[in-house]
């Protein structure tokens, strides 16, 4: 099979303001690494206007093939003009795996265009793996699936997902979960510029105003996250949670247990629910540590455990366990910290 017969696995891109989106790169480290295993090309759809300065950088991340639409009327995100351009994309390139991120942008555009290309879709995947698959119905074994895996039933299992006769295999995938790829300046690639076709029906939606803001709280981006279970007790005693991740700069996060009890806002939250993160170092106070919240911060660099059940699951991926009561153990922790960085500032 020559290069240019090769099944392709894709991309698709999501920027604003001319910044190619965090989760997008993510997926092209983990499409690079299913590419490589199946003997696939890896392909980004990059659709917007004059952003052809970013086909690049995605090559860069892993790319070998970067398809470039552009069209003013592409500028902004709008649905129906985005998922007509990457429907006639796709059913003339016929793509064998299509990515997207699990952003407000990404659950909005891959159903549209699943539905159209009549194809199912796994949505807010956290694991993607290539696998076999022998149907027990028609007793027919399929190789080299996508294995598109999610949490269901509120978090309470693990679901994994085959589309074994449809293609393309549609997934989103949670933003955080997949590693970003490291940059290879001078990566050769190629960009295939392909035309963007928009009828007036796709532009019944109209952009009056468009306003943008920053996350109050970006758990993906710390160092330092000081997480706070139901063993806190209750909102108030969070304040010790908030006590010491300020102590130590760093970012309070939570359980879905604590979440879900009122402690604290979802936004805060860690697991397979909520975000995953890889800090330098996690604090877990008052932590069980289930599985859907250890599937969300289990690759910290250091992780440390505060809790009064030595038995509690969260010491089996700790590399450092307290076992006591938290409200007198952070205390104790946000003291001796202090006193240490006073000796160390010579004061």
């Amino acid at each position: 099979m020559d290069g240019s017969s090769k099944k392709e696995i894709w991309i698709f891109v999501q920027h604003d303001d001319g910044e190619i989106s965090e989760v997008s790169l993510e997926l092209l480290g983990k499409g690079r690494e299913m590419a490589d295993e199946l003997g696939y090309k890896l392909a980004a759809t990059l659709i917007g206007h004059d952003v052809k300065d970013l086909a690049r950088p995605l090559i860069e991340h892993g790319a070998d093939t970067v398809y470039l639409a552009q069209d003013a009327s592409l500028a902004t995100y709008r649905t129906l003009p985005y998922a007509r351009t990457i429907c006639d994309l796709a059913r003339s390139m016929n793509p064998e795996i299509f990515l997207f991120g699990a952003t407000p942008v990404g659950r909005d555009l891959a159903p549209r265009v699943a539905s159209s290309l009549r194809c199912g879709l796994t949505a807010d995947c956290t694991d993607l793996r290539i696998g076999d698959y022998t149907s027990p119905v028609k007793k027919k074994r399929y190789e080299n699936l996508l294995l598109q895996i999610r949490p269901a039933f509120g978090g309470n299992i693990i679901a994994t997902i085959v589309n074994p006769e449809t293609r393309p295999q549609m997934a989103t995938v949670r933003e955080g979960v997949m590693v970003m790829r490291k940059r290879e300046p001078g990566r050769k690639g190629n960009i295939v510029e392909t035309p963007a076709r928009t009828e007036a029906s796709d532009l019944a939606v109209e952009i009056m105003e468009r306003r943008t803001g920053s996350r109050t709280i970006n758990l993906r981006k710390a160092k330092v996250i000081v997480s706070g279970g139901v063993g806190v007790g209750s909102k108030e005693n969070f304040d010790l949670v908030f006590q010491l991740a300020d102590a130590l700069g760093g970012t309070v996060g939570a359980s879905r247990s604590a979440v879900d009890s009122g402690f604290i806002g979802k936004e805060h939250q860690v697991g397979q629910t909520g975000t995953t993160v890889r800090p330098k170092l996690y604090i877990a106070c008052g932590i069980s540590g289930a599985v859907q919240h250890r599937a969300g911060m289990s690759e910290s660099m250091k992780i440390i455990a505060i809790n009064s059940d030595p038995e509690a699951p969260i010491f089996g991926v700790a590399h450092y366990g307290i076992v006591g009561n938290l409200h007198e153990v952070i205390p104790k922790l946000i003291k001796s910290y202090k006193e240490r960085t006073r000796i160390q500032n010579g004061k």
